[in-house]
C-alpha cells in the first residue's frame, strides 16, 4: 500500500507542477504579446503626429490605448531614466520625475495640482500643461518611456485623453498633449531639445483649483519651463482662462493667438512647440522650423496615474 501511496503523491505533485508551469508560461506569453501590441500601437499613434490625430479622430486607436496601457494609482516618487544625459542650467541629468499634473521635474517630485508661476515652483521643471490631471475614474492614464526621435535617443510622456479633477465618467472634456526630450549630443555634450505637442485642449483646470464641473475657470493651466530659481518661460496665455482651449463643452471659440493647437514655436507644424537647450541654456526662438519628417518611433510606455493628496 505504501509504495502505491508514494506513487500517487508523486504523480499528484508532478501534475500540480506541470499545471503551474503551464499557467506561468501562458501568463508570461500573454504579457509579452500585450506589451508588444501596446508598444506598436503607441509608436503608430506618435508617428502620425498631432496634425493627423487632429484631422482624423482616432477613436479606435485611443480606445485600444486605454486597454493596452495598465493604470497604477501612485505618486511618482521615484526617478525614471531618460536614456541620455541632459544638461539643464549647468546640471547634468540622466533621470527625472514624471508628475501626473502635466509636467516633469529633474530635482524632486512635484505633487502640486493647482498651477502657479513656474519660477516659484522651486523645482527644475518642464511643463507642457501644468494643471490638475486626474485619471482615476475617467480618461486614459499618463504614459511614459524611452525611444528614438529622428534616429536620436528620446524620452516621451503622453497625456492622451486625460480627465481633470474630480475625475468622473460624466465629464465630456478631455485633453491630449505630449512631451518629448531628444538627445542632441551630436551638437554638444549634454545638449538636448524638448517638444510640446498638442492635439486637443478642452479643459484648463480642476475643481480643487477653482474650476467648474467642466474644467473651466479658476486657477488655469500654465505652459513652459523653469530652473526653479533664476530663469523661466511661460507661453502667452498661461494662467489666462480660456486662452489655450480649442473646443469642448460648453463650446468655445479658439483664440487664434493663444490656442495651443493653432500655434507653434520653432516649427511649421501647428500644435508643436520646440525648445533647444545648448550648453545648459534654453535658446531663444530661431525661426528655423524643426524638420517635419522626424517621427517618434518605438516608444515603450508604462501606465501612471496620480494618488490624490488633498487637504481636508
Amino acid at each position: 500500500v505504501w509504495p502505491a501511496l508514494q506513487a500517487l503523491i508523486a504523480f499528484t505533485a508532478l501534475r500540480a507542477a506541470a499545471v503551474w508551469t503551464a499557467e506561468v508560461t501562458a501568463s508570461q506569453t500573454a504579457t509579452r504579446i500585450k506589451t508588444a501590441l501596446r508598444e506598436r500601437l503607441l509608436a503608430h499613434i506618435l508617428a502620425l503626429g498631432p496634425a493627423y490625430t487632429r484631422g482624423e479622430r482616432a477613436g479606435e486607436l485611443l480606445a485600444a490605448l486605454g486597454y493596452f496601457v495598465m493604470p497604477f494609482d501612485a505618486v511618482p516618487d521615484f526617478m525614471v531614466g531618460i536614456g541620455f544625459t541632459a544638461n539643464f542650467f549647468g546640471t547634468s541629468y540622466t533621470q527625472l520625475y514624471v508628475n501626473n499634473n502635466g509636467n516633469v521635474t529633474f530635482d524632486a517630485p512635484l505633487s502640486t495640482f493647482t498651477p502657479f508661476p513656474l519660477l516659484n515652483t522651486g523645482r527644475v521643471i518642464i511643463a507642457p500643461f501644468f494643471a490638475d490631471v486626474d485619471t482615476r475614474s475617467a480618461g486614459n492614464p499618463v504614459t511614459y518611456g524611452t525611444g528614438t526621435y529622428g534616429g536620436r535617443n528620446a524620452f516621451g510622456v503622453n497625456w492622451v485623453g486625460v480627465d481633470y479633477y474630480n475625475s468622473s465618467r460624466l465629464h465630456t472634456n478631455r485633453n491630449s498633449f505630449q512631451l518629448i526630450l531628444v538627445d542632441r549630443s551630436d551638437i554638444g555634450a549634454g545638449d538636448f531639445d524638448f517638444l510640446f505637442n498638442y492635439d486637443l485642449i478642452q479643459w484648463e483646470t480642476g475643481q480643487a483649483s477653482g474650476g467648474d464641473s467642466n474644467g473651466r475657470g479658476g486657477n488655469c493651466a500654465r505652459v513652459g519651463w523653469s530652473n526653479g530659481s533664476t530663469a523661466s518661460f511661460e507661453l502667452a496665455g498661461s494662467a489666462v482662462c480660456g486662452s489655450f482651449l480649442d473646443s469642448g463643452n460648453p463650446a468655445v471659440t479658439a483664440d487664434p493667438s493663444t490656442a495651443l493647437i493653432l500655434n507653434s514655436l520653432n516649427s511649421t507644424e501647428p500644435g508643436r512647440y520646440v525648445f533647444h537647450v545648448r550648453n545648459g541654456s534654453v535658446q531663444p526662438p530661431t525661426g528655423v522650423p524643426e524638420p517635419a519628417t522626424l517621427a517618434l518611433l518605438g516608444l515603450g510606455l508604462f501606465g501612471l496615474s496620480a494618488l490624490r493628496r488633498r487637504a481636508a
